[in-house]
């Protein structure tokens, strides 16, 4: 670490991307760019205090291109000055422990001067080397690197989701795409869930959980097709998910329908019948007419039904995509959720050796 000294003796400590990490647990990140700039993308767990806000900061980029950087940083200057006042009244009653750790894109101006402005009032400051690019080309290449993964598949409404909770519990690695997307991968999966992040700020999710990951051992991965919502899976990662041994599970229609009924049936009608409608073309007119009138008369068992006839030949479809021999398959018809866990956990045996099931970790 490089130490400075602000003009009251505290000091400004310049941080690495790897000491970073063992510091996060355990003081306040802040992240100092614009509005915009945050909810694009940003570290995640970081708390957005804008030195410049999107307009001052589109005013002052281009005076830097224009006129130079010493111009830039004066008008950055006349703007945020008058706010100074509020910044320090908002920092000290956030974080009164006073000891934080601060970034903007290049951990240049930005982040210096929040680190500087907050200093004069006793600060502790932590500000990261390279800022938040230097984060962000380690998130991208994780996501992108070498993975032992096992994929769980089965048709919608096999409890593929969890099941993959159960496997957590168990003691296993797991990916959860779904949770990281805020998306349950079909026209329906939007309904109920958070907004979707961006994909940058997905690949920054993603790469958190990876990070946590001992890529010596297997992580087990819900089977999912290359987009789940609006968000487009890594290509390589994709492709290892598609080269990986796969653990397709069977569960009968009732079972399917039931537990599809169980999370879907108290989401709002007009909700159902957009995503209904979102797949009209591919159901055909028939069909989405019977499934919408379904919904309104409260029939879930049948536009469930419905649902799952082009649902099955999708996965199908899918399903073709994986390499022979690097697939097993098991009927889990009946079997209740820690019984099939331990059985998933035997099968995953047959790729990655033998496994001594810990009856006492599954919940």
């Amino acid at each position: 670490m490089r130490l400075f000294l602000s003009s009251n003796f505290m000091a400004e400590q310049l941080i690495s991307l790897d000491e970073f990490w063992s510091l996060r647990d355990h003081f306040p990140v802040i992240d100092a760019r614009s509005e915009r700039e945050f909810d694009q993308s940003h570290i995640p767990g970081s708390i957005n205090i804008p030195i410049l806000n999107n307009n001052e900061r589109i005013q002052v980029g281009t005076l830097y291109k224009e006129r130079g950087p010493e111009e830039a940083t004066i008008k950055g200057f006349e703007l945020v000055g008058p706010r100074f006042h509020l910044i320090l009244k908002d920092a000290l009653k956030r974080f009164p422990e006073k000891k934080i750790i601060i970034y903007c894109w290049r951990g240049g101006m930005r982040s210096h001067i929040l680190s500087w402005l907050l200093s004069m009032v006793g600060f502790e400051i932590f500000r990261v080397v390279g800022g938040y690019k230097t984060y962000r080309t380690y998130s991208y290449e994780l996501v992108r690197k070498d993975w032992n993964l096992i994929v769980l598949g089965g048709k919608t409404g096999s409890g593929k989701t969890r099941l993959l909770k159960k496997l957590h519990k168990a003691g296993e690695q797991i990916i959860d795409l779904e949770g990281l997307a805020n998306h349950k991968g079909s026209a329906f999966g939007a309904i109920g869930q958070p907004v979707q992040p961006s994909v940058e700020q997905f690949e920054n999710e993603f790469a958190e959980t990876l990070q946590n990951l001992d890529p010596e051992k297997p992580s087990w991965v819900e089977n999912e097709s290359r987009k789940i919502g609006r968000l487009i899976l890594p290509d390589k990662f994709y492709h290892q998910m598609l080269a990986s041994p796969l653990i397709d599970i069977y569960k009968t229609d009732q079972e399917r329908i039931d537990l599809i009924k169980k999370e879907y049936a108290s989401l709002p009608q007009d909700e159902l019948i957009l995503a209904v409608l979102r797949i009209k073309k591919r159901l055909g007119g028939l069909r989405t007419s019977q499934a919408i009138q379904a919904i309104i008369d409260g029939n879930h068992e049948d536009w469930i039904s419905n649902m799952l006839i082009y649902y099955d030949k999708a996965y199908t479809f899918d399903l073709d995509k994986h390499p022979e021999g690097k697939t097993i398959q098991l009927d889990l018809s009946g079997i209740d959720e820690d019984k099939a866990t331990q059985i998933l956990l035997e099968a995953k045996s047959q790729f990655y050796g033998k496994y001594t099931y810990p009856t006492d970790r599954v919940e």
